[in-house]
This record gives C-alpha cells, sequence and structure tokens, in this order.
C-alpha cells in the first residue's frame, strides 16, 4: 500500500513520514531553544521559509543532478526545462538534501539577518532537530522502494520488485537497505550532537554544534555512496559523493581554525 486513502486524496507514506520528521525536528529544536534560554516561538516563525527553501533547493539540485534510475525513465535535467511543469510537479523525480542545505543556509542567512539574532546561535539551536528530521524522514524511502544499495546476503536486507530495479540488475532481488543504515546513524548523530550540547556545552563556539552536525552527515553520505547503486553522476563523477567530501573537510577546517584563534588569544 502506497499511503493512506482519504477518498480521491492518497497521502503517501514517503510524504508523510518526511512531513513526520520535519515536525518533530522542530519540536526538539523548539525545546533546545528554550533550554539555551532562547525563545521558542523563533523555531516556529523559521518553520515555513525554512521549509519552503529547503524544498526548493532539493527539488533543483535533483533537477541538475538527476540519479541514474530518473534518467533511465527520461527524467534528465533538459526534460526538465523543457517541460517546466514538472519542476515543480514534486511526484516526478526526487530531491537532493545538498539543495535542501543550500537553500535553507540562505533561507535561515536572511531570517538572521532581517531579525538581528546570532546566525551561527541559530544553527546550533537547530542541528539536533536536523538530525532527527532526516532519520525519520528516510524510513519513507522503504515504501518508495528507493535508495537501496548493493546486491547483499546481510541480514539487513529488502527484496526489491522489478519495477524499480536499475538497468542490468533485473535478476537481482535481494539488496542492502542503505536507506536503514543512514537513518540509524542520523539518530547517532543527533545523539552525539545533545551530548556535545550537554556534557562540552561550556567549551563549545557559535557554531561548533553545527558544523559537528554537517561533519558526521557528511562522512556518513561519503562512505554510504560507495555502496549505493543509484547515484547521481556528473561528467561519470559522483557529484553527491565529491560534495559531501567537500562539505566534511571545510566543517572541520572551520571548527579548527575556530578554536585555534580562540587559543591564540
Amino acid at each position: 500500500m502506497d499511503g493512506i486513502s482519504l477518498g480521491p486524496l492518497i497521502i503517501r507514506w514517503n510524504g508523510l513520514l518526511i512531513a513526520l520528521g520535519v515536525a518533530m525536528g522542530a519540536l526538539l529544536a523548539a525545546y533546545e531553544a528554550k533550554r539555551r534560554d532562547a525563545d521558542p516561538e523563533i523555531i516556529y516563525d523559521l518553520f515555513l521559509p525554512l521549509a519552503i527553501w529547503g524544498t526548493l533547493g532539493a527539488r533543483l539540485w535533483h533537477i541538475l543532478t538527476p540519479s541514474i534510475s530518473s534518467i533511465q525513465l527520461g527524467l534528465t535535467t533538459g526534460y526538465y526545462f523543457s517541460h517546466p511543469v514538472d519542476l515543480v510537479s514534486f511526484w516526478i523525480g526526487g530531491f537532493g538534501i545538498p539543495g535542501a542545505w543550500l537553500g535553507g543556509t540562505l533561507a535561515l542567512l536572511y531570517f538572521a539577518r532581517k531579525n538581528e539574532y546570532p546566525f551561527w546561535e541559530l544553527t546550533d539551536i537547530l542541528a539536533p532537530g536536523l538530525a532527527l528530521a532526516q532519520a525519520v524522514g528516510r524510513l519513507g524511502n522503504y515504501f518508495n522502494q528507493e535508495l537501496y544499495g548493493l546486491p547483499t546476503t546481510f541480514p539487513l536486507k529488502i527484496f526489491i520488485d522489478p519495477a524499480h530495479r536499475l538497468s542490468g540488475f533485473g535478476t537481482v532481488n535481494i539488496y542492502q537497505q542503505l536507506f536503514a543504515y543512514e537513518s540509524l546513524l542520523n539518530l547517532a548523530n543527533m545523539a552525539f550532537l545533545l551530548w556535545l550540547s550537554h556534557r562540552l556545552g561550556g567549551i563549545l563556539k557559535a557554531g561548533d554544534l553545527f558544523l559537528a552536525y554537517l561533519g558526521f552527515y557528511s562522512l556518513v553520505r561519503f562512505l554510504l555512496e560507495f555502496l549505493r547503486l543509484d547515484v547521481s553522476l556528473v561528467n561519470g563523477i559522483n557529484v553527491n559523493q565529491v560534495f559531501f567530501a567537500f562539505v566534511f573537510l571545510c566543517a572541520g577546517t572551520g571548527m579548527y581554525l575556530c578554536h585555534r584563534a580562540v587559543q591564540k588569544l
């Protein structure tokens, strides 16, 4: 069953779990804001712009860097731009987390500047909630039979219907549940960030928690891309893997330079 049928309306499990993840992430961020003596209302004010710009960024990333399965269905970048209506037909094709990060960051920068609120403090408040939202949202890939890994005999495995298999894998039934790996590791990321915030809050600098979130998730995605079949290739290069390697290096460098500068004072 693809979702919940409400008359002519079908609420798909993938979309429902993404929405649930976003709501849970927002609640956790509100809790973190209150714990930090900030107004939790700021999270609810941020909710809509982050959701809109994150979604648009994620969609644009998919359009510019379609995966192998999308290309096999004819959903190339050229197709989207020659069919403008499908650019915003979100049920066609998919989304990309790098674009969600970029779109959400631009919205957050604008919000922080407009409201004269420290940008890096906002990112730290949001970081654990972002990890939780991704952990819950990833489970929706189970119902869409997507984001699976290499063929396997490993106990944590999934049967993929022939209609969802990539070209050349028509006779292969069982694959790794890559989405489950990522979901569990996102939960670990959330727990790690909460531990850092509660135990080491006195020595952390503004932005440290967000940089830790970026570094942890980027390393996870970089490694999982080695197991993924349905990658996004640009000139034969896995663009997502390159992006996450770059973010991991930037996050580590940023944290190092920040604390090195403080030590010199």
